[in-house]
């Protein structure tokens, strides 16, 4: 890593100390059997500035299952193959429900809310699926994630995926009404397969910050100098989990860090403050909502220590 800035190491540092101290950690997912596995006491924390410089602190080399924080990232890949015309198949609102919620998508013909919940994100997943097998497009959400974060060793959790497969009872009902409106055009097998596969991608927080580092820079890595998406293309993701990121916790999430940050429930929070900084925050208890709780509470106390909030100090 290179040198950081005393003042955002020592930031880090404090808050890391300050959650692993706290005793209100709040409670792993347990409907995916895989996660109830995880110690709740882990807590990471990094953030990668513009520069690239790395402070981080915790268990921040240690990987998780990250969840819904990759519907991020297929979000990305579906709109650089179909671009706006994937709001045809989900839209671009608050949901105000759980993230699994099946009462909201019978009210409004199968299309999703957002991409962010499950429902939106199995419509963004059937939109990678087309023309590939099941293989072949979890294979190219994989070499994203890898070419994002410049590191080959990022993988799927082959036991979450399962865990997933075994469970997600409420996910295959979800897929079948909306295959049932047109909104799913392919086999739905196919299409939960790569969705559970990669809600398994399991990265550490080093390795999450690294990859969203085009969304805190208008869409461009600022380590490769490369374009991921356009300014204005970035701008919409990131303001898309602003609103939507952390389900029906999005406005609480808003009002108390100020961030435009996505969740999952393995306990990680990907958040970005625009040209300033990638930050990931990991630890595994959440919130009544499905978000962590130390996760929010740490970003909270960052963005207060550093003014990135994005509506002012």
């Amino acid at each position: 890593m290179s040198s950081q800035t005393p003042d955002l190491k020592s930031i880090v540092g404090e808050i890391v100390g300050d959650m692993k101290k706290r005793g209100d950690k709040g409670k792993v997912a347990t409907y995916i059997p895989e996660l109830a596995n995880v110690d709740p006491d882990m807590f990471a924390l990094v953030v990668i500035d513009a520069k690239g410089d790395v402070a981080a602190g915790g268990d921040f080399e240690t990987p998780f299952s990250i969840q819904s924080i990759s519907k991020v990232f297929t979000l990305t890949l579906a709109l650089g193959m179909v671009g706006d015309r994937l709001w045809r198949r989900v839209g671009r609102e608050p949901s105000g429900n759980p993230f699994n919620s099946i009462v909201q998508l019978e009210r409004e013909r199968g299309v999703p809310r957002n991409p962010f919940i499950n429902a939106g994100a199995i419509a963004v997943t059937d939109v990678i699926v087309s023309g590939h097998q099941p293989r072949e497009a979890i294979g190219e959400i994989l070499r994203f994630m890898r070419f994002l974060a410049d590191d080959h060793t990022i993988a799927i959790d082959r036991a979450v995926a399962d865990s997933e497969k075994r469970t997600g009872f409420r996910n295959v009902a979800l897929a079948n009404y909306m295959k049932s409106f047109g909104v799913i055009e392919n086999p739905v097998d196919f299409t939960l397969g790569v969705y559970f596969h990669h809600c398994a991608i399991s990265m550490s927080c080093l390795q999450l910050a690294r990859a969203g580092r085009y969304l805190a820079h208008s869409g461009r890595n600022p380590a490769t100098g490369l374009s991921v998406v356009s300014p204005e293309r970035a701008r919409r993701i990131n303001a898309l989990m602003l609103t939507c990121g952390h389900y029906d916790g999005s406005g609480e999430f808003a009002y108390r860090v100020g961030l435009p940050g996505k969740s999952g429930v393995g306990g990680g929070i990907f958040a970005i403050a625009p040209g300033k900084a990638s930050i990931a925050v990991w630890a595994p208890g959440l919130d009544s909502a499905g978000n962590s709780h130390l996760g929010r509470i740490a970003l909270e106390t960052l963005a207060r220590r550093t003014g990135w909030s994005i509506f002012g100090v």
